[in-house]
Parts: structure tokens; C-alpha cells; sequence
């Protein structure tokens, strides 16, 4: 199996909570031993501080005890993109009864989820957010489709109040983003995640905002 990343660990604890997140977000990863040749394609290596000494790789990133596994995949994300900066970092959120949400990071989709409550997906940004704090951004957008106004209106004042000022929010029209969605109409997780992938992708009207932050919030 080729992939970019591999996670290459023998703790049971790290791999599961490593592996169960990037197949959340459908990344391919090769599964290793440390003591394990690396592969000539793969770009980044995850494995824990104790077994780090073990891999002969340029790019190892550990994963530490107790962390959440989003940050570390991020930066292998990054690396396998090229990236030592990302301009812009998009976040579409599909309003409803499922809350379908998508990160972009330069155009690229890095992450997706739904969720089941306005407070769920307040919750998700932030870990997304402080997932995201160590990659140097221009600048971060949170787009909020008006498919159903009283939810997008909820939504953007609890962000309002939750995010600090320097990141734009934004209500995106949602007008023809079903009409692409062919297989997966019938499919309510995944239409509210394309849904969302395409409002990231909007340009919208800039929502005013009304929380003053000092400036190191």
C-alpha cells in the first residue's frame, strides 16, 4: 500500500487514537513497526517520543500522551502539501438539523465532520482552531451557510461571542449547493459535508463583529 503518511508506533493507545482520527477524515496512512523500513514515498512519520529514536526518516512527528492527535496530523498534512504556510484557512458550516462542516485549507479539504448541535460545532471549531494554532496563517474565515436563517443567525452570534476578532465570519448563500451532489443526495451525512465543502469555497456577505477581544484572546 503507498501512502504519504505512515504511523509508525507499537503503543496500542497512541495507533488507535492516531489511526481512528485520520480515518475520520478519510486520510490514507501505512500502518509500520519502528524497527520497519520506511517507504521512499512517504513524506511524514508519526510515532510517540519513545520510539522517535527509532526511525530513520526526515520528517518524524511525534504524537505525546494525552495530546489530541489533530495537531500532529495537521503538520503531516502540511508537510505532505508542501506547505510551510497556509494564506487562508476556510471553514464552512452547513446549518440544520445535521450540521455539516468542512475545513479548507488553501482550497484544500483537510478536514470534515457533522455535527448535531450549534454546541457540538462550536466545540469541533475550537479543537479545530487550537489544532490548527501552530501552522502559520494569513488569515481564517468561518462561513455559515443561510439555508436555514434562524440556525445561521444563532450560529454566527454564538461565534461571534466564542472566536477572537481577528477571524472573519461570514453568511454564505447556499443557493444551488445540493444541485451537485448526484450519488450522494440521499445520503444526509454526506450532503450536508459537500454542502458545507462548497460553502467554504463562497465568497459571503461579512458579518459584523460585535465582541471587542484585547489582543492576546
Amino acid at each position: 500500500m503507498k501512502a504519504n503518511i505512515a504511523v509508525a508506533t507499537v503503543s496500542g493507545k497512541a495507533y488507535y487514537l492516531i489511526v481512528s482520527k485520520l480515518k475520520e477524515r478519510n486520510i490514507s496512512f501505512l500502518s509500520l513497526t519502528p524497527s520497519e523500513p520506511i517507504p521512499v514515498e512517504t513524506k511524514a512519520v508519526i510515532t510517540t517520543e519513545r520510539e522517535k529514536h527509532l526511525i530513520n526518516h526526515e520528517r518524524v512527528l511525534v504524537y505525546r500522551d494525552g495530546e489530541e492527535p489533530e495537531a500532529v496530523i495537521n503538520e503531516a498534512l502540511q508537510i505532505i502539501q508542501g506547505k510551510e504556510f497556509y494564506e487562508k484557512i476556510a471553514i464552512g458550516i452547513d446549518p440544520g438539523d445535521v450540521f455539516g462542516l468542512a475545513v479548507l485549507a488553501d482550497g484544500k479539504v483537510i478536514e470534515t465532520a457533522n455535527c448535531f448541535s450549534v454546541r457540538e460545532t462550536l466545540g469541533r471549531i475550537e479543537r479545530i482552531l487550537l489544532s490548527l494554532q501552530a501552522t502559520p496563517t494569513g488569515f481564517t474565515l468561518v462561513k455559515v451557510g443561510d439555508g436555514v436563517p434562524k440556525r445561521k443567525e444563532e450560529l454566527l452570534q454564538s461565534l461571534d461571542k466564542l472566536l477572537p476578532s481577528h477571524i472573519v465570519l461570514e453568511s454564505v448563500s447556499e443557493k444551488g449547493t445540493n444541485s451537485f451532489l448526484g450519488k450522494t443526495k440521499h445520503r444526509r451525512g454526506l450532503r450536508d459535508i459537500a454542502s458545507a465543502i462548497k460553502i467554504a469555497g463562497r465568497s459571503g456577505q461579512k458579518y459584523v463583529r460585535r465582541k471587542t477581544h484585547g489582543e492576546n484572546s
